[in-house]
């Protein structure tokens, strides 16, 4: 994975831990998040306090902000195993995002900018995990030619 990628990932990695950590405050706040709850359709302590919120009791913002910081681990290392394992994670990440902004869009009818940023973090890690575990494997087959 050459520098410039890795560095995008790492950096969409942070954003998306700081996004996630950020909606973990505002689920356990009982105040008004000003900066996020701008009327019924973008509120995110509306979404942030829902009964969609918690996966088997855990805040989904806490499981964001831990798979982010995992994700960000993992980009350090550089060797095959670990590029496949970052793209897995990071695929099973952004399928769970989708997941959740259906929920937002059909079940709340009411959207999280937060949780909106985190998709689009998941989604650019997706990517370039993709792309970087492409280049691996293309170097890999130029070696063994």
């Amino acid at each position: 994975m050459n520098r410039i990628l890795l560095y995008l990932l790492m950096v969409f990695c942070v954003a998306g831990a700081v996004l996630s950590g950020f909606s973990l405050r505002a689920h356990y706040s009982t105040s008004t998040t000003e900066f996020c709850a701008l009327d019924e359709t973008f509120n995110c302590d509306i979404v942030n306090r829902s009964s969609y919120s918690r996966l088997l009791g855990v805040p989904v913002a806490l499981i964001g902000l831990l798979g982010y910081l995992l994700l960000l681990t993992m980009s350090f290392r550089r060797d095959r195993f670990f590029a496949v394992l970052r793209f897995g994670a990071a695929a099973i990440g952004l399928g769970f995002a989708l997941y959740l902004t259906y929920i937002e869009a059909y079940v709340l009818a009411t959207w999280c900018l937060l949780c909106i940023g985190s998709l689009i973090a998941i989604s650019a890690v997706t990517l370039f995990s993709g792309v970087g575990w492409f280049q691996l494997r293309s170097a890999g087959r130029q070696a063994d030619s």
